[in-house]
């Protein structure tokens, strides 16, 4: 029996989890937590307990306690995974493998500024033009010069994750039938320059023109048969196409070459005027990923697994295109007896 530790992951991963679970020689038993201890991954694991909050050393020194106490030979970490990432060698001297890859890697790809930094020579990995920064006199300059070049602009925090920060610059913006729609992540630039006027020096924001094409996600593993790169073509709505574009594969794998992950990665490019730009790289599985799986026939995550352990799986890629979508289904995720007289 292997035991493998998930840390306060996202809703999606119970697909994730289930697929590492799909083992033909091994039982894998996994133990999730999460901070909101009613969470519907309870139901996929063998074994559930909620985290505390805790700052980040704290919050190492927790995890260390946990798989010694809870005898995990395997942590899949995604809170803090930077910062675990840092302290890897902390796990290994208790016999615990991380699905996560090496800090000098980590730190790069996490920060929006430093990779597009790492690929502005290279001539096989597209990236826009953009500008990073903290103050609003430089926010002010920047949005102006890149105005001048695009129709419309778009910004984030350089320490994102999931896009939470993404706003797209809006110059029509009609505020009063946006009261009657739902929330939406377009924004005036004097909105912003209202908000930052609060603040002398701020987090660092990245400040490119908005990519208006489609959004490629690949899925990728890259293992000693070869690289596992399944593009996914988002949709408006719940449906992905699965198309093996030869171009969008070798972008990949030239970010892997010049970052060679050992763990499963998450490759985004979107398009401009028909030519696909590198859009982030998550050091982590997707929320997609099982999407990828179906339509490819290929168990990423286990695979993923095996390979940490050492073991070697041969594995097949059915390469066809294909569109796949998914459906919500209702779960019992805690229950109450009611007494009736």
């Amino acid at each position: 029996m292997i035991k493998v530790w998930f840390n306060h992951w996202f809703s999606t991963s119970y697909h994730i989890i289930d697929l590492m679970k799909k083992d033909v020689k091994e039982q894998i038993y996994v133990i999730g937590s999460n901070q909101r201890y009613e969470s519907v991954l309870q139901n996929v694991c063998d074994e559930w307990y909620e985290e505390p909050i805790l700052d980040t050393k704290e919050y190492i020194e927790y995890c260390l306690k946990f798989c010694k106490e809870h005898e995990v030979d395997v942590f899949v970490p995604r809170r803090k995974m930077v910062e675990i990432s840092k302290n890897k060698e902390k796990f290994y001297a208790l016999n615990v493998k991380v699905l996560v890859d090496d800090y000098q890697w980590i730190a790069i790809l996490n920060d929006k500024a430093k990779t597009y930094e790492s690929f502005n020579q290279s001539s096989r990995v597209y990236i826009p033009e953009y500008r990073v920064v903290n103050r609003l006199e430089d926010f002010e300059k920047a949005y102006m010069e890149l105005d001048l070049l695009y129709e419309r602009l778009c910004m984030k925090f350089v320490r994102d994750e999931g896009g939470m920060s993404f706003r797209i610059f809006d110059k029509q913006a009609d505020h009063f039938k946006a009261l009657s729609s739902y929330p939406s992540n377009k924004v005036s630039y004097e909105e912003v320059c209202k908000v930052l006027k609060e603040h002398k020096e701020f987090q660092d924001i990245i400040l490119m023109p908005y990519l208006s094409g489609d959004e490629i996600s690949v899925d990728c593993l890259r293992t000693s048969q070869g690289l596992i790169a399944i593009p996914r073509i988002k949709g408006k709505y719940r449906d992905e196409m699965i198309r093996y574009d030869n171009a969008i594969i070798e972008m990949c794998e030239e970010v892997l070459h010049m970052f060679p992950l050992e763990n499963p990665c998450n490759i985004q490019f979107k398009l401009l005027n028909g030519k696909a730009y590198l859009l982030e790289i998550n050091t982590r599985m997707s929320g997609g990923l099982y999407m990828s799986c179906l339509a490819a026939k290929i168990n990423i995550p286990n695979i993923a697994l095996q390979q940490l352990l050492g073991n070697r799986i041969h594995w097949s890629l059915e390469r066809e295109e294909k569109k796949v979508s998914y459906i919500e289904t209702a779960q019992i995720i805690g229950r109450k007896s009611i007494n009736q007289e």
